[in-house]
């Protein structure tokens, strides 16, 4: 799986991360699971083609613990809500990659966690 890691974050920073995702509302139904969707807008055309069907789309973010610091992986594998098995379920493109990226280190800046 590909995948953007932020590593060595401490507790207390995890905590924070992890209740202002759960305040997004963006939780999935795993604990330490969250969904972060994809903007319409930077969806590929057959991902806007599936998305009655299909979506919406998101990528999973999945905190790791560790004895005194947790991680951060965002899975860039971009999931339809709706339907597990398709086409349109396929590894970020460039531009979706870039534009995920930038939103998760952009809320790790906005919640005052260095990374």
């Amino acid at each position: 799986m590909r995948c953007y890691l932020i590593e060595d974050i401490y507790e207390d920073n995890a905590i924070k991360i992890a209740t202002a995702l759960d305040e997004k509302g963006w939780r999935g139904p795993i604990e330490a699971i969250w969904y972060l969707p994809v903007p319409e807008e930077r969806l590929t055309d057959e991902q806007r083609e599936h998305l009655g069907e299909c979506g919406p789309y998101m990528m999973a973010l999945e905190k790791v613990d560790r004895v005194e610091e947790h991680d951060f992986k965002l899975e860039l594998l971009v999931r339809a809500r709706n339907r597990i098995r398709c086409s349109c379920v396929a590894y970020a493109t460039k531009e979706q990659r870039e534009h995920m990226i930038g939103l998760l280190d952009d809320f790790f800046r906005d919640q005052d966690v260095p990374v």
